[in-house]
């Protein structure tokens, strides 16, 4: 279904880490941390400066990998890791994209699903990876067949 689609990119998005996103994504996960949202903490800090909290990728815009025309619902969210180099500082440029890495089938007691894994990336200017994201996407049975339509 996806095969076609593996190895390929999206182009690089620039993304902000802009102050009043990073105080709502905390505020959002219940984890008001004086180094996300207090400047002087922020400031006090070893990085000089608010850091955003580690889940925060999940917010980004990636781009579009041509080809890839996922559905807008019914997919399952699977495994989630990221790996970071440093943290996100807030104000800072960050530059996303994403790589198809693997697609595989297997028959379940629910039939056939598919499992689209997907590596993200986020860049510093100079081309230096800040962090990864990587992450499997679960496309059950049905979801399969109202795609085929």
């Amino acid at each position: 279904m996806f095969k076609d689609v593996v190895g390929k990119k999206s182009e690089k998005i620039k993304n902000i880490i802009e102050r009043g996103l990073v105080k709502r994504f905390a505020e959002a996960i219940g984890d008001p941390h004086p180094i996300y949202i207090d400047e002087q903490a922020g400031k006090a800090s070893r990085f000089g400066g608010n850091i955003a909290p580690p889940t925060i990728p999940r917010t980004f815009d990636y781009g579009v990998v041509e080809g890839l025309n996922l559905p807008k619902k019914g997919l399952i969210h699977g495994e989630q890791t990221y790996h970071y180099n440093r943290p996100l500082l807030v104000g800072e440029e960050v530059y996303c994209y994403m790589e198809l890495k693997d697609y595989y089938e297997k028959t379940g007691k629910n039939g056939l699903m598919s499992f689209l894994v997907v590596k993200r990336y986020g860049e510093d200017k100079e081309g230096n990876v800040i962090f990864t994201e990587g992450s499997t996407i679960i496309i059950n049975e049905a979801v399969r067949e109202g795609m085929k339509v």
